[in-house]
């Protein structure tokens, strides 16, 4: 049978979209999942998305990692699927959807998403590094020549050599002389190096604000796939109104049969 797809990217973070309003696509199935994600042999993507119904919101956002299995949350991910739940007429330029680490506020301004974040009430310092969850675990370090950083290499020793099986994601950073920072990420679900992760990119801006690396409640960060701005309220170290801000884009539309 015949199943429509889309496939979108925020900041080259891509992913495979599939409309689950009708409840018919098999959830418990981590290896086709995989499959439709895999570069060779299926469609290729860092994630899969379903949009279903949700009685209490506009939509339900359900997130599944490159390696097949239900992940935490994903901001570029939750961008695109509010591009996605516009181009389905489901909602206009606000929305509110339910994800796996709660409620979310989002707009959409053409091809601009703004989605808001969960509130973080805890940094962890670690030697030479931050440790803290902005819906998705994230170790943030600060680095040198970060465009010749070995960031598979590391990523992965990090996130299991520190993290254990459970893991994290690990982000290297380095302040640019545009007064932003640039950032590279190792996933872990992927298992390698992204273009662009949104929960890091959150991460590494408040996690700079933390240490005194900018001043600014506004923060441009540069990632691989392009440059996206979170802004934020801090009070006692506790960070709320934390939004993520940048494009989100359909790439394509298919059929795959599964």
């Amino acid at each position: 049978m015949k199943n429509t797809f889309y496939k979108y990217q925020g900041t080259g973070n891509d992913f495979v979209m599939i409309d689950n309003r009708n409840g018919l696509f098999p959830k418990q199935n981590t290896e086709l999942v995989a499959h439709l994600c895999h570069r060779r042999f299926g469609i290729g993507a860092d994630g899969l998305i379903l949009l279903e119904n949700d009685g209490d919101s506009d939509f339900k956002m359900v997130y599944y990692n490159a390696d097949g299995n239900e992940g935490s949350m994903c901001g570029n991910g939750g961008r695109c699927i509010v591009a996605f739940a516009h181009f389905l007429g489901l909602i206009k330029n606000q929305t509110t959807f339910v994800a796996v680490d709660g409620l979310h506020e989002a707009t959409i301004d053409g091809d601009l998403v703004s989605l808001k974040m969960l509130d973080v009430h805890e940094i962890n310092e670690k030697p030479n590094a931050l440790f803290l969850n902005t819906g998705s675990p994230h170790h943030v370090q600060l680095v040198e020549n970060l465009k010749n950083f070995q960031v598979p290499k590391e990523g992965a020793r990090l996130r299991y050599g520190v993290y254990g099986e459970k893991g994290s994601n690990i982000n290297f950073v380095e302040e640019n002389t545009s007064g932003g920072f640039d950032i590279r990420t190792y996933e872990r679900g992927v298992e390698d190096e992204t273009l662009s992760c949104g929960t890091g990119v959150t991460a590494v801006a408040l996690g700079m604000y933390h240490l005194g690396k900018t001043k600014q409640s506004k923060v441009a960060i540069n990632a691989l796939g392009g440059s996206l701005e979170v802004s934020f309220v801090e009070k006692n170290g506790m960070y709320s109104d934390i939004y993520l801000k940048g494009e989100a884009r359909q790439v394509f539309k298919g059929e795959v049969s599964w």
